[in-house]
């Protein structure tokens, strides 16, 4: 047993940080900004300019569906349609690419509402003050509401990658080596699936208990700064 584990762990390893972690860092950051970007969409409220008025709610109407869409079916049938169905319109991916794609429009459909549920769990009344305060709309979201909204979805957020980088396994589907597929391989070779897909999850979770340790830091240095102003 000993001797099939040091054997198989190099290459696994070796995938982890060539395909699993980039994949994920990858992904999860062009999803934070999709999420953002459609979180302050569906959050800013229109402008009684009829002419800025009705693009804006068609943008919103947009923002609405995307989010609809994914959050309403399986990431495994994202990525088949992405890399297996696109082709037969003519859009070829490779393996990698349709698997950021994927996973970032499935992750920015469910950090986006973590965004602006954050966004609205400010109390209106600090809106109130900035703006007797001559601050502009942009100011008091930048300066005020937006700094409050990252300490509060930061732990979603945190999950939400944690999430993210397991949900990569999936990525062995569309023919990514990354370090499930490389675990099906090997099992291929030893006929011992039981010890090579232990030995994967034994690897994920060594990954996800260390970023469950940097998420605990990070809550622990923003709450710093709130009970510092509450005393």
């Amino acid at each position: 047993m000993w001797h099939t584990i040091i054997t198989s762990l190099p290459a696994m390893i070796s995938a982890m940080l060539q395909f699993t972690i980039p994949l994920a860092i990858i992904s999860f950051i062009f999803g934070l900004i999709l999420a953002v970007l459609t979180a302050l969409i569906k959050f800013i409220k229109p402008s009684e300019n009829k002419i800025i008025k009705y693009p804006w709610l068609i943008v919103r109407a947009i923002a609405d569906f995307y989010v609809w869409l994914f959050r309403s079916t399986p990431l495994l049938v994202q990525l088949f349609i992405i890399f297996f169905g696109l082709p037969s319109a003519g859009i070829q991916l490779t393996p990698f690419i349709a698997a950021v794609i994927g996973f970032s429009l499935n992750t920015g459909a469910y950090a986006s509402e973590t965004i602006r549920s954050a966004l609205m769990s400010v109390p209106q009344d600090q809106w109130d003050a900035a703006f007797t305060l001559n601050f502009t709309t942009k100011q008091t979201l930048m300066k005020i509401v937006l700094p409050q909204a990252v300490r509060i979805a930061l732990p979603p957020l945190s999950n939400s990658f944690i999430g993210l980088v397991k949900d990569t396994s999936l990525a062995s589907s569309i023919t990514i080596l990354e370090m499930f597929q490389v675990s099906q391989q090997m099992t291929a070779k030893n006929f011992q699936p039981l010890l090579m897909y232990s030995l994967a999850a034994f690897l994920y979770a060594i990954i996800c208990s260390l970023l469950t340790l940097l998420q605990h830091y990070l809550e622990r240095r923003t709450s710093k700064y709130v009970k510092g102003s509450e005393a």
